[in-house]
């Protein structure tokens, strides 16, 4: 089997929830050793986020909720109590092994416990330590507790997103999946890599992160934030509409609808002749992108009473034929059944001991001489907890008892 890019890197993962468990996942699909530590018997906060819950092969609900499982397959799960002093000797003890500790605790939580980065480091001098938090380490609300749906309001997401001023439902919209935490995940496995590669490839020694939900929220706004910084004008939310190559915008059909992004002047020219008219080339309205996006409602107006002539099919065929970046609004079902999406393999088998037929989501990395090829499901609660202190530690059965019988594991 080939090697995995991280296959020689452990992590040590004290992170709940989202946006860390995110971040530590793909570290675990690219081959690293990631140990989860969770509470034993209530486990990740994410657990009991509510349904769905993954049902046995008797059609029973287990523990097991779809929430967690999106974000911490090919990892090991170690039950155990960091509360307790002897729970953090334990982990003082895996830290010896590991390459990498991520937390996502309150500013100044874990200095408590012992296990705070300076801590840490005199245990391990190479480790990297990530810690995520919503506001970053220092500043005025770096105690305050946050989630996603607070961030992408003050980040300035919500801002530009949903429906403009003036039409029927105005207002700011929440995006849908939990984006902040996403980018910041991406976030942190970037800047893990990139601690790595200065200790292990530049000489350097093992280093603290400080990783905010708010920071990458505002990051992740990109060309709107810099349109705020270079001109001083606050963007509005546009709906579907794009912000540079115009018609871009979600136009209804006769049975549907679809995302249409004409991103110069040649697609302009090219979608005028795939729809019918050629007129609409020479407008002085839209004869340049320039002009285009300056009379943008306008333009969507016109291309929208074009498109609810016929049906979805119809155009995707005559948009596709002239290369015009177009497509349809899919739901998820329509998704994994699509044919791209089905030859791409974005839904993989990670066989789970209460459901063998377990599908995941496929990981969006593609390595021609590491491929990511084989998937482990999300652990239960403590499924590992023996086995890694056993082959970690060393400790033997009678041990093992006695911290089960203490509320240690």
């Amino acid at each position: 089997m080939a090697r995995l890019p991280l296959e020689k890197i452990r992590v040590l993962d004290l992170t709940r929830v989202l946006a860390g468990p995110f971040g530590s996942q793909v570290l675990a699909d690219m081959g690293a050793d990631v140990i989860k530590i969770e509470r034993p018997v209530v486990g990740d906060d994410a657990r009991i986020f509510g349904e769905p819950y993954l049902r046995d092969a008797e059609g029973r609900p287990t523990r097991e909720n779809a929430f967690y499982m999106s974000v911490n397959r090919n990892k090991r799960s170690v039950a155990l109590n960091i509360a307790s002093a002897r729970g953090q000797e334990l982990v003082r003890e895996l830290v010896k092994s590991c390459d990498v500790v991520m937390e996502n605790y309150k500013v100044g939580d874990l200095k408590r416990y012992g296990l705070d980065y300076e801590s840490l480091k005199a245990v391990n001098p190479r480790i990297i330590y990530c810690s995520v938090t919503g506001y970053g380490q220092d500043g005025p609300l770096a105690t305050k507790p946050g989630y996603d749906a607070v961030f992408q309001g003050e980040c300035g997401l919500m801002s530009v997103t949903g429906v403009p001023e003036g039409k029927p439902g105005a207002g700011p919209m929440k995006v849908g999946p939990s984006i902040i935490d996403l980018f910041t995940g991406l976030n942190v496995a970037n800047a893990i890599l990139a601690a790595l590669y200065h200790r292990d490839a530049a000489g350097g020694e093992g280093q603290y992160i400080d990783i905010a939900l708010l920071d990458c929220g505002v990051s992740a706004l990109s060309h709107y934030a810099q349109i705020y910084l270079t001109s001083g004008e606050v963007p509005v939310r546009r709906g579907t509409q794009g912000n540079g190559g115009m018609p871009t915008s979600m136009f209804p059909c006769s049975d549907g609808a679809i995302m249409i992004t004409s991103g110069n002047d040649k697609q302009y020219i090219a979608l005028c002749d795939a729809v019918g008219h050629p007129e609409l080339k020479n407008d002085p309205r839209f004869y340049t992108n320039v002009e285009r996006v300056k009379n943008r409602d306008e333009i969507t107006e016109v291309f929208n009473a074009i498109f609810q002539t016929n049906s979805v099919d119809y155009w995707l065929e005559k948009l596709g034929a002239a290369g015009i970046p177009s497509g349809p609004i899919n739901d998820l079902e329509q998704v994994f059944a699509y044919p791209q999406a089905l030859h791409r393999g974005l839904r993989v088998r990670a066989p789970h001991p209460l459901k063998p037929d377990l599908d995941v989501i496929r990981s969006p990395l593609n390595f021609s001489e590491t491929p990511i090829t084989d998937y482990r499901a999300p652990p239960m609660l403590g499924e590992h907890t023996r086995d890694v202190l056993a082959q970690e530690l060393g400790l033997d059965a009678a041990a093992l008892d006695g911290l089960a019988e203490d509320g240690i594991i």
